[in-house]
């Protein structure tokens, strides 16, 4: 049985309303509307006697030039410069239905200096008075008419199209061509496994062997946010000193920018040295790591002699794909003004600056390392981890802060908790699923990693939280937060020891 096919009908349809378009042979090819001495009103005269028409075609240019305006940015030029197929200003382009001898449509430019022209209108150009030519010109001096063309919305529904595709295209990538750039780029200098040496000393302070010298002076830089956390780093500092060791936070507004904190850090380090005439060991969590980097590398010609180390935990080094993600144009921050609202919120309601999310960007990470890379002498340890994704962590509440409760007496203090544990979870979820990348949550493991140093790949799942506030269901076989930064310390200890000898052999 013969089925008839509905695109063969529409396409007939289309066919014959063409054909009906077209002048047959003996008609007359005269506008619809003339001047009253039987002359062609011009175009831009004919939408003005009709206002209607005019109104509509007002719209019409309107809402092609806004769309125009929008896709310009992603426009295709097809040709050369100059040509015809150039679609760089796609509003800016008219073009005739047909000549006045009904041939083939005629392409003019309203753009100042600058004309197009299609083979039809060549064809016709041998005839100085020819209709065709007088109407083209007539056009090309109204930049206000508006013309209709088939051809020219093909061309100009592929460039939005295309554009639209390229948008798309940067959209769905994010950040996967920048994840893990340090590993690619030769320049930087390898790094050396020290997870053995790692598990070797945590084994050690569970068995109550504590190697951290007392000669030193231990600074802890706290990460973004870190001022409205009042527990962030206490537990670790108050363990470091019932061991007699001499600990300090450095008290920085976190959410500024790197090079503002890294001035603060370099004179905490001055003030440090000049009280205790001791040399100082760092460990920056998250950006404070970037901070306490960023304060040696700008610095280190004042401070050489003053420090001992640096140990970055869970520090996004190379750059962080969710800051990135959040802040980059044509990013997914760009549907929800997720980045004006992360403005808003770090800028008027945390009193910080947005500058402070903007350096962890990769753009930003690139060119401050290209710029001011860590000295190579620089004892230095990285430790990232990997955050745990199973069902277990939305039970796991982290201990931020205390609520005094003035019920007696004493003052009644009462832990307040947060499911640290399940937001970063689901943001390790969310960077695995999107770009298959292991993460504490909000800093993959291959940007923790810092050139040239001893990197720290501890097996247990550990998120990016975790380093800093306690859990209350901690596991009482497992090591907890501050022996982990003992002896990651200690770990820096040994380095530095081996870089002394090292420097002794040589000069021996």
């Amino acid at each position: 049985m013969f089925r008839f096919d509905p695109t063969y009908l529409k396409l007939q349809k289309l066919i014959r309303m063409g054909e009906a378009g077209q002048p047959k042979e003996g008609e007359s090819t005269r506008p619809l509307v003339s001047g009253g001495s039987g002359e062609s009103v011009p175009a831009s005269q004919l939408f003005t006697s009709l206002p209607a028409l005019n109104e509509a075609a007002s719209y019409i240019n309107q809402a092609t030039s806004y769309l125009g305006s929008c896709f310009s940015d992603y426009s295709v030029e097809y040709g050369g410069q100059g040509s015809c197929n150039s679609i760089s200003q796609p509003h800016e382009l008219l073009r005739l239905t047909s000549g006045a001898d009904g041939s083939s449509p005629v392409s003019v430019c309203v753009t100042p200096g600058q004309r197009c022209s299609t083979s039809s209108e060549a064809s016709t150009s041998t005839a100085a008075n020819s209709p065709s030519r007088e109407s083209t010109e007539t056009l090309s001096q109204s930049s206000n008419a508006i013309v209709t063309s088939n051809g020219v919305g093909g061309f100009y529904g592929i460039s939005m199209f295309q554009g639209l595709i390229e948008r798309a295209r940067r959209t769905v990538r994010g950040s996967a061509d920048d994840i893990g750039w340090l590993q690619r780029d030769p320049e930087m200098p390898p790094v050396e496994d020290g997870t053995d040496r790692f598990n070797k000393i945590l084994e050690d302070i569970g068995h109550g062997v504590h190697r951290l010298p007392n000669t030193l002076v231990y600074l802890l830089v706290p990460g973004l946010f870190s001022n409205h956390g009042p527990l962030y780093f206490v537990d670790t500092k108050t363990k470091f000193s019932k061991l007699g060791l001499a600990c300090h936070i450095a008290k920085i507004h976190s959410e500024s920018s790197v090079e503002k904190n890294a001035r603060e850090i370099k004179e905490y380090i001055e003030e440090l040295c000049w009280g205790s005439n001791k040399k100082v060991l760092l460990l920056g969590h998250s950006k404070g790591g970037i901070d306490a980097a960023a304060a040696l590398s700008l610095y280190w010609p004042d401070l050489k002699d003053k420090v001992a180390g640096l140990v970055l935990a869970q520090s996004p080094y190379g750059g962080s794909p969710i800051a990135t993600d959040i802040l980059r144009e044509g990013q997914l921050g760009d549907y929800v003004n997720l980045r004006k609202l992360m403005e808003i919120m770090i800028s008027k309601v945390i009193k910080g600056d947005i500058q402070a999310l903007e350096d962890l960007t990769y753009e930003r990470r690139k060119q401050f390392l290209k710029n001011h890379p860590l000295p190579r002498e620089l004892p230095t340890v990285s430790f990232r981890t990997e955050a745990s994704i199973s069902p277990a962590v939305l039970a796991t509440l982290s201990h931020v802060a205390h609520a005094e409760l003035p019920l007696t007496n004493q003052a009644t203090k009462l832990p307040v908790v947060m499911p640290l544990g399940a937001a970063m979870a689901a943001c390790a979820q969310l960077l695995q699923v999107r770009y298959g990348e292991k993460s504490d949550g909000l800093v993959t493991c291959c940007d923790a990693e810092v050139p040239g140093s001893v990197v720290v790949r501890p097996k247990r799942k550990l998120d990016h939280a975790w380093m800093v506030y306690s859990s209350l269901n901690e596991v009482p076989l497992e090591a907890d937060a501050a022996q982990v930064c003992e002896a990651l310390l200690t770990l820096l200890v040994q380095v530095e020891e081996e870089k002394q000898r090292k420097a002794a052999t040589k000069n021996d």
